[in-house]
């Protein structure tokens, strides 16, 4: 499984962006759930937002609940997270991850195998 994430970039606070994750070689809605994840400078890596499209579930960090969606198109193989209202602490490397599914833990990193190369989000104050 390949995944390429784009939709990074600069926007000051209140802003929009929305990243993409592209997924090849092999991934399958029906097999792969999708993790977002981020990780800002000296910190953890830490659990954004998880699609399960096979189940119709998703899921997000309590911090970015009613600012980001998670979304997928199945005819694409990619899946995407709009992400609204953003702050400053939203300033991270986001990274999309496979796992097959079922995923006991959406948003803990562990059982997610494959990763793309990250997307840098910059938000200004």
């Amino acid at each position: 499984v390949q995944l390429v994430e784009s939709g990074g970039g600069l926007v000051q606070t209140g802003g929009s962006l929305r990243l993409s994750c592209a997924a090849s070689s092999g991934f399958s809605f029906g097999i792969h759930d999708i993790g977002w994840f981020r990780q800002a400078p000296g910190k953890a890596r830490e659990g954004v937002s998880w699609i399960s499209e096979a189940d119709n579930y998703k899921d997000y960090k309590d911090s970015v609940k009613g600012r980001f969606t998670i979304s997928s198109d199945t005819a694409k193989n990619t899946v995407y997270l709009q992400m609204n209202s953003l702050k400053p602490e939203d300033t991270a490397v986001y990274y999309c991850a496979a796992a097959v599914a079922p995923v006991k833990r959406p948003l803990g990193s562990s059982e997610y195998k494959w990763w793309g190369q990250g997307t840098q989000v910059t938000v200004s104050a």
